[in-house]
C-alpha cells in the first residue's frame, strides 16, 4: 500500500462525502420540485435553459452543464414529451435544433426556483456564508484540476442520470 499523504486522505474523505451530499441532494431536490412535475435532473436542465443567453442546442446545453450529451438529450427528449420544452430550427445547423422553455416549461421552472429559495434558506440555516464561500472555492478549485487533467463531459456518463 502507497504511503497516503494528509491531504491525499482529506480529499478522499470529500470526495466520499461529496458522493453522498450529491445522492442526498438529488433526492432532496426530486421531492422539492415534484408538485411542479420535474425532477432534480429535469429541472437542471431546464435551468440551462433558462439562464442560456440565447436557445441553445443540446450540445451545447450539455457542455454548459458539464454534463454527458446523450443524457442531457435523454432529458430534453422527455421534457418535450411532457410539453416543457420545445424545439426550434437552428439557422447555423440543419439537424442541432435549438431548445427553448415552453410557455408550461417557464410556469414549472420558475415555481421550482421560488420553492428553492426558502428551502435552501433551511438548509444552509446556521451554516456562515463565509464558510459556504470556502466551499465553493475548493469545489471550484477541485473542478478546474479535473478539467486540467482531461476531464470531459462524455468521461461525465454518471452525470444527469436521474429521469
Amino acid at each position: 500500500m502507497p504511503q497516503i499523504s494528509p491531504s491525499a486522505e482529506a480529499l478522499t474523505d470529500l470526495v466520499l462525502t461529496l458522493f453522498r451530499v450529491n445522492n442526498a441532494t438529488l433526492i432532496w431536490g426530486d421531492r422539492l420540485v415534484e408538485p411542479f412535475g420535474l425532477t432534480s435532473a429535469r429541472w437542471q436542465v431546464m435551468g440551462a435553459i433558462a439562464y442560456a443567453d440565447r436557445p441553445q442546442p443540446v450540445a451545447w446545453l450539455a457542455r454548459d452543464l458539464g454534463a454527458n450529451r446523450q443524457n442531457v438529450q435523454r432529458i430534453v427528449n422527455d421534457l418535450a414529451k411532457d410539453s416543457l420544452v420545445a424545439f426550434e430550427t437552428n439557422p447555423h445547423h440543419k439537424r442541432a435544433q435549438l431548445v427553448v422553455l415552453t410557455p408550461v416549461g417557464r410556469n414549472a421552472y420558475e415555481a421550482a426556483v421560488r420553492a428553492w429559495y426558502p428551502a435552501a434558506g433551511n438548509l444552509a440555516k446556521d451554516i456562515p456564508p463565509d464558510a459556504l464561500a470556502t466551499a465553493l472555492r475548493v469545489l471550484g478549485t477541485l473542478r478546474d484540476r479535473l478539467a486540467e487533467s482531461g476531464v470531459d463531459a462524455e468521461d461525465r456518463s454518471a452525470s444527469l442520470t436521474v429521469g
